[in-house]
């Protein structure tokens, strides 16, 4: 074989050897890109929404070539902003969602947010109530903040698996931070708090849990979530693709509880020590159509739903079996 003939014979397994890598530069494909630079994210309860924050504030998006623009919500309501177009992405109890998809509104999960824990949701009374049983009372009258959301749901599952007839428990409206004052009136036998003002009820009025939230059909229960409309989801995948990469990430950080704990004070009203002593669920750093549906199916249980809700389908399609 001449000298030509033999470089192209090296050329050819070279070639075969390599996968034709003499013609590219190893790198992977660049990402798609973002339909959108900015995200206009409703955000609430400050424990549950703790990593977003924590991510946003460390610029994480931002590395991501995301701008989160977070819209605190307050007593609002983030699926009402969100269907009005003033919001991308909200954040809301499962409940919530689920009520709302039912309905007929259209959405895509980007994220679970928060999963209660021991003592993150309870029943709670006054000491010298004489309510020391969940079937002590066989009407009993419970504070609730929204009479058709996760703490009414959670509080009639955790009494009616004690023994109480759910039709028989009396809901009366309360924000969480005036439970404490329908308890000490008598308007309300015990309330359905979350944290931290289980935590705060505790060290100033003495408070005691009746029944602990997270047990029974609702232990270790999906709470909040974050959204977008289907419309959305549609026009900006990609956008939203690289949000729940960041916030997946976020969620995982969050996984020490120390990170949280110290993190509380500057971005809320809850105090360094009262941040040490609250009880903390859990970010889930994934999400389970599984863990989720749940939620849909109690709350069909419960007549929440007149129908049953399908969870699968309002997930991304990268999460689609």
């Amino acid at each position: 074989m001449n000298v030509r003939g033999l470089a192209l014979a090296l050329v050819a397994v070279l070639l075969a050897t390599s996968g034709c890598s003499l013609f590219t530069s190893g790198d992977s494909a660049p990402p798609p890109a973002l339909e959108r630079t900015t995200l206009r994210v409703g955000v609430a309860n400050p424990i549950d929404t703790a990593p977003l924050r924590i991510a946003v504030a460390a610029g994480k998006f931002r590395e991501a070539g995301l701008n989160v623009d977070l819209v605190e919500l307050g007593a609002n309501d983030g699926l009402a902003k969100l269907t009005s177009g003033q919001l991308d992405v909200t954040f809301g109890s499962d409940v919530s969602l689920f009520r709302a998809a039912s309905g007929g509104t259209t959405l895509q999960l980007q994220g679970e947010a928060y999963t209660s824990g021991s003592n993150t949701i309870a029943l709670v009374t006054l000491p010298g109530s004489g309510y020391t049983e969940p079937t002590a009372k066989k009407s009993p009258k419970i504070a609730v903040d929204t009479p058709d959301d996760i703490g009414a749901l959670t509080a009639g599952s955790v009494l009616s698996t004690a023994g109480v007839d759910r039709a028989k428990i009396r809901y009366v409206a309360r924000p969480f931070d005036q439970m404490p004052q329908a308890l000490q009136s008598g308007d309300a036998d015990a309330a359905l708090m979350v944290e931290p003002f289980i935590t705060r009820a505790e060290k100033e009025l003495g408070a005691q849990i009746l029944a602990d939230g997270s047990s029974g059909a609702t232990l270790d229960f999906p709470a909040s979530g974050y959204t977008a409309t289907g419309a959305f989801a549609q026009a900006a995948p990609h956008t939203l693709a690289a949000f729940r990469r960041v916030l997946m990430q976020a969620q995982l950080t969050a996984g020490d509880s120390a990170t949280v704990r110290d993190a509380l004070p500057t971005f809320s009203d809850i105090d360094a020590t009262t941040a040490a002593l609250i009880s903390l669920g859990s970010y889930p750093t994934t999400l389970s159509a599984t863990r989720l549906q749940r939620v849909a199916d109690l709350m069909h249980t419960a007549g929440q739903l007149a129908n049953r809700l399908d969870v699968q389908a309002m997930l991304p399609e990268e999460d689609q079996p």
